[in-house]
């Protein structure tokens, strides 16, 4: 059973402990202008509280062509406060609670590309094109775009697909780590609920703490091998822990969501 609301120009629906979070402007190809991204915010900081796994996707045909280019604004203070919005939205993808998977269909450019690219995991429909297309009409990137492609990609293709501002297809995208997943077309968002369902299942904090130390800004040997000591303390002494040995032990699917 699922329960479907709106908020703005967001869609949610909660499947079990999965939070649905579709982008719902059709019309403009799920281009987001700066109401849009306040909206997105909010449903994704209400999904973080609320859920234990967030799937973003987009409605109709696209997942999302960008921003929406007729109200972008040359006035800095404007642009200034939409880069504030959708950066805090990129933070909130990269540094919240809960893990969050990309289902794709259609195509995702400029800001669409970078929205899947702050996700933990992208599946994407075989026909799914993409974009860094911020180029295209004379701007950076931005919402973090220099930042996640990179790590997804490697430096000298995120460095070559930036400057180039070329679209790639979705067998390219998975080739060169864009992408986790290819499936059917029409078929994204149910492999992407799957996924996160799987996640929803188990610890919380292992995965939150899991993400943190891959988000972390410094990823040397060193830093890593205290931080994942740092959360193993943590995880030992904790009711998950607890839970998930008791179920080992007593050879028995473990429960982490009611541990």
């Amino acid at each position: 059973m699922s329960e479907e609301t709106r908020a703005g120009a967001v869609r949610v629906e909660d499947r079990g402990h999965v939070r649905i979070l579709t982008l719902d402007r059709p019309e403009r190809r799920n281009a987001l202008d700066l109401a849009d991204r306040v909206d997105l915010l909010e449903a994704l900081r209400d999904a973080d509280r609320e859920a234990r796994a967030i799937v973003l996707t987009g409605g109709g045909s696209v997942f999302s062509a960008g921003g929406d280019i007729r109200s972008m604004s040359q006035d800095r203070d404007v642009a200034r406060q939409r880069l504030e919005v959708v950066n805090a939205v990129v933070r909130q993808l990269v540094g919240g609670e809960r893990p969050v998977v990309a289902a794709v269909e259609g195509g995702a450019y400029g800001l669409g590309l970078a929205l899947a690219a702050a996700c933990d995991l992208v599946v994407a429909g075989r026909s799914a094109t993409f974009s860094t297309s911020f180029g295209k009409i004379g701007l950076g990137p931005d919402s973090g775009l220099a930042h996640t492609l990179p790590r997804r990609v490697g430096q000298s293709r995120a460095r070559e697909l930036l400057l180039t501002v070329r679209t790639f297809d979705a067998v390219e995208a998975e080739r060169i780590g864009a992408v986790e997943t290819l499936v059917d077309d029409g078929t994204a968002l149910d492999h992407a609920v799957e996924m996160a369902t799987r996640m929803a299942r188990l610890s919380a904090p292992m995965l939150a703490g899991t993400r943190r130390i891959l988000g972390q800004a410094d990823q040397s040997l060193d830093a890593v091998l205290a931080a994942e000591a740092d959360l193993q303390v943590e995880l030992l002494a904790g009711p998950q822990f607890a839970e998930g040995r008791a179920a080992f032990l007593e050879r028995r699917r473990p429960d982490f969501i009611s541990a």
